[in-house]
């Protein structure tokens, strides 16, 4: 690593003519720009080639106030109908002060990386037809391809354990950001998708500016390569997870790791904000998989591949799914009435037939506001129904004292991992979903708090809890 102020920093070469790549073990790093989510249409064409798509964890099908725009909970990447990627040209070493003047031509897109007071390394990127840039962040300007604020269902708080964040350098309400305590860079990261067969995705930290530039300042890390090039790490990080079997057929966590602005993976920093880099991993690199995790550090997203989202189910056939359920006609076991699931489209508003379960004992019932065995002097809201947080029951059925919650079906096919039927639910959310993929997310630790990983409802974000996290529905039957 090049200090800060060490002879080496200070007394480089005065510009260098670079390879196609400063990451060793791929070809050409790519980078992003911007354009509409689905311009990948070309003219006469049948089919758009689809690179993959995103999907941010902690949202069920859409955003609480709707998909808008670049501002959605789900986003496909497909082939630009003109190459827009960009690789290294060449390295400049600069005065500090004269940093702004060498960054003038907007055309031209590069990283700075600010060594000291004194001096600057740029460099400068040229055009790439091989490959097409996707940029993703906080911000909404034109050059974010799609905007990712913080999941309300991950704490972007700071406080205890060794996973201490920053809020964003420099990044308060303006410049497009949505909020000063925001842990989301502006300019979070790009996925670089080759244009030709196999259309290899593979993602790099940091994203270009309006001014098609990324600023690492002198408190980023950052340090000088092997080969005499340069790469660093954005202020919170970009982490990365890869299954480490196929995601579909063997579903099985891999271990988290941090992408540099280069490409390159190194094992986790000792804080998540630390200037010092973690260990170089050279056996793994950057190129995104089915089931590969992106987390952002205030939201993680799921890379599917097209080959991925063909074994999950449809929208369409989510309400199939949804009707076989509803044609076996469920009854509560005590009051003998008929469950419901409300249509898909009525996620989160709780209707008077849908089931509750017992996620200790998996035993499902209509709604009753009876069976409270802890605080007792619970408030019953609007219809009768008490808040699903407030207390705990014990079931009419087997006596096990625990929460008490309605059924949700889990919305978004791309976080299935097969089309089988919803036979469980997450605990303690109740979102339901086949046996295969409550098994698969239970097992799969996700960065939370921004200091601590933990399994969670992919579904909501929801801490899992429980021995395996998820329980085994118990219907009962109509009683003719």
């Amino acid at each position: 690593m090049v200090l800060e102020g060490s002879s080496e920093a200070l007394c480089p070469p005065p510009s260098l003519e670079l390879r196609p790549s400063c990451n060793k073990s791929q070809p050409s790093p790519p980078l992003g720009s911007c354009s509409t989510p689905h311009d990948g249409l070309f003219p006469g064409d049948k089919e758009p080639v689809k690179y993959g798509e995103l999907i941010v964890l902690g949202h069920n099908g859409s955003l609480a106030n709707g998909d808008k725009g670049r501002r959605r909970s789900r986003l496909a990447l497909y082939k630009r109908p003109k190459a827009n990627g960009v690789k290294p040209d060449v390295i400049h070493n600069v005065s500090t002060p004269l940093v702004s003047k060498a960054l003038s031509n907007k055309s031209q897109h590069s990283i700075s990386y600010t060594l000291s007071r004194s001096h600057s390394v740029i460099v400068e990127y040229t055009h790439d037809t091989n490959t097409d840039m996707f940029q993703i962040g906080r911000s909404t300007e034109s050059m974010i391809d799609f905007v990712v604020t913080d999941t309300a269902g991950s704490s972007t708080s700071g406080g205890g354990g060794g996973w201490q964040v920053q809020g964003a350098a420099g990044e308060g309400v303006g410049g497009g950001g949505q909020s000063a305590q925001s842990t989301i860079s502006r300019y979070a990261c790009r996925i670089m998708c080759e244009r030709n067969a196999p259309y290899t995705a593979r993602i790099y930290a940091a994203g270009f500016d309006s001014s098609k530039n990324i600023f690492l300042g002198e408190r980023a890390a950052k340090w000088r390569t092997s080969d005499g090039l340069m790469d660093g790490l954005t202020t919170n990080g970009v982490l990365v997870m890869h299954p480490a079997g196929d995601f579909v057929s063997e579903p099985a966590p891999g271990v988290w790791r941090e992408i540099s602005v280069c490409g390159n993976v190194f094992a986790l920093r000792e804080t998540r904000s630390a200037q010092q880099r973690g260990k170089l991993v050279e056996n793994e690199s950057n190129t995104l998989q089915d089931g590969s995790l992106i987390d952002l550090c205030g939201a993680t997203l799921l890379w599917r591949t097209p080959t991925g989202l063909r074994r999950t189910p449809t929208l369409k056939q989510l309400e199939s799914l949804r009707q076989e359920l509803n044609a076996a006609r469920p009854q509560c076991p005590v009051g003998f009435n008929t469950l419901a699931f409300p249509s898909l489209a009525r996620r989160e508003i709780v209707d008077k037939k849908q089931p509750w379960v017992y996620v200790n004992c998996g035993h499902v019932h209509g709604y009753h506001n009876w069976g409270y065995r802890k605080d007792k002097g619970h408030n019953v809201g609007p219809g009768g129904m008490a808040p699903a947080s407030t207390g705990e029951r014990e079931c009419p059925m087997c006596r096990r004292v625990g929460p008490y919650v309605p059924l949700w079906l889990g919305c978004e096919g791309g976080l299935y991992l097969d089309a089988g039927p919803p036979t469980h639910a997450f605990c303690p959310c109740g979102h339901v979903c086949s046996e295969k993929t409550v098994a698969g997310w239970s097992q799969i630790p996700l960065p939370h708090g921004t200091h601590a990983f933990h399994a969670a409802c992919p579904f909501c974000g929801t801490w899992l809890t429980g021995e395996q996290g998820h329980i085994k529905l118990i219907f009962q039957g109509p009683v003719d």
